[in-house]
């Protein structure tokens, strides 16, 4: 049975490329009937904390990446890792290295100095020395001195790399936490890994994944490293290119479909599919589809994705997406038409849920018209029509499309064009210049409210 995993660090939120390494490795899982496990690793002490392990639980939840096992964390795992510690210390695979944080960064500047990669000159590795005396020891893997590891990733094909390149990395420090490299490979094997799905930043880390393995006797996982997210510019993907955190995009308005089937084609296609829902993902989903070259984060093509999504949405959810966002805005959605109608209105018009309620603030809290809407629609030539407007609404039966015919009938009697007489109706009630067609956005308001509205706004116009 296929088993991947999501492995994040708890030092930050969940961050785009870690959301999309999570939905490869969920998409996979899924795509194959078996297992997705989520691991926390948090062996950074400083730097690990609960809000952050909050925070990567949440964004994974509302994007819907359900996972079958865990989350297991490493903290809870130590005993483990000092086990297979001293397995490799007794088959003589791995040794303890007495050497000082002094010593190492000494002998890097001595290498450095002659023109040398910086890399640990193996001093304790068949020492006969006696050990220091009060110097708790690190356990190093005694690596292969010559030959090469070779494996095929399943993106980016052969990798060989030779092992006198690698030097004799730490496996567990000398407060007994494992390092990176060490208590990764462990919980692949412990957790039956069979495809280890990772950025390609890892790429450098395999190898020493691989010989660990080896000295263990233990089987290879197959690898598939992604390649990175760049800005739009072409560099490292950050906060100023819009790479939030996951639950920021929820926090903005984003629908957690359109963030996952964008999230998926960064780096991932399956033809010409630009929009395809969670369960055609799982359907088409393979590894060797996935790009080599790094893929670019476009802020503007997942917000239009984001208002496609939005356009087919049920007005129900939508409505309870929209609803905190109003009520933060000072409305009272008790007080007014039915929210879920008045997203049915304008959701083709806006591209996230904040838009959406934005759009829907007059509708439950009349908005003053600025000054120069006023200037330029409330004049002496639309005052007349206007004031018959009124009378005729009050009278008819309270449809939109009465309502449309009861706009032209009042500029028709008037001599104007039904423009003249919609704009000043639109400003009048909404406060606003741009708003669906007038007639629909009555009918939902109400008869009472647009009377009133427009009642107050009269005193506007010139004598």
């Amino acid at each position: 049975m296929i088993r991947t995993r999501f492995a994040p660090s708890p030092t930050g939120y969940l961050h785009i490329g870690g959301a999309r390494t999570a939905l490869f490795s969920w998409a996979y899982a899924r795509r194959h009937g078996g297992k997705f496990i989520l691991r926390i690793e948090d062996t950074d002490l400083e730097r690990s904390t609960a809000q952050s392990t909050q925070a990567i639980l949440d964004g994974m939840a509302w994007l819907g990446l359900d996972y079958d096992e865990g989350p297991f964390y490493q903290m809870q795992r130590l005993s483990r890792y000092q086990e297979v510690a001293e397995q490799l210390l007794r088959s003589g695979n791995a040794y303890h290295c007495y050497a000082s944080k002094e010593e190492l960064d000494a002998m890097r500047e001595q290498q450095r100095a002659a023109g040398l990669k910086p890399r640990y000159d193996g001093r304790w590795r068949d020492s006969k020395q006696a050990p220091p005396d009060g110097v708790k020891p690190v356990v190093r893997l005694k690596n292969p001195l010559d030959g090469a590891v070779t494996f095929r990733d399943l993106v980016k094909g052969e990798i060989t790399v030779a092992n006198s390149e690698l030097d004799d990395l730490v496996l567990l420090r000398a407060d007994g936490v494992p390092t990176y490299n060490f208590g990764v490979m462990i919980d692949d094997l412990d957790m039956n890994i069979t495809h280890v799905i990772r950025g390609d930043d890892h790429v450098n880390n395999t190898p020493r994944q691989i010989n660990i393995l080896k000295a263990l006797g233990a089987p290879l996982p197959q690898y598939a490293h992604v390649p990175m997210i760049l800005g739009s510019d072409g560099e490292r993907l950050s906060k100023r290119h819009g790479a939030v955190s996951v639950v920021q995009y929820r926090d903005d308005g984003y629908l957690p479909e359109a963030l996952v089937n964008y999230l998926a084609r960064l780096g991932w296609s399956h033809g010409d599919e630009e929009i395809f829902s969670r369960e055609q993902l799982v359907e088409w989903f393979d590894l060797a589809s996935i790009n080599c070259s790094p893929a670019k984060f476009n802020p503007e093509k997942l917000q239009w994705l984001n208002q496609q999504y939005l356009k087919t949405a049920d007005d129900a959810r939508l409505a309870k997406l929209v609803m905190p966002f109003l009520e933060t805005d000072g409305c009272n959605v008790d007080v007014g038409p039915d929210l879920p109608k008045v997203t049915n209105l304008l959701k083709e018009r806006v591209s996230t849920v904040a838009e959406l309620a934005d759009a829907a603030v007059y509708f439950y809290r009349f908005l003053e018209p600025a000054e120069e809407l006023k200037t330029q629609h409330f004049t002496v030539e639309a005052k007349p029509a206007l004031v018959d407007l009124m009378e005729r609404l009050a009278i008819i039966e309270w449809d939109s499309h009465a309502i449309q015919d009861t706009i032209k009938a009042a500029a028709t009697a008037h001599g104007m064009k039904m423009p003249k007489v919609a704009m000043p109706l639109r400003v009048m009630v909404t406060g606003e210049a741009q708003t669906p067609s007038i007639n629909a956005v009555l009918e939902l308001l109400g008869r009472e409210e647009t009377l009133k509205r427009m009642h107050e706004r009269l005193g506007c116009f010139p004598a």
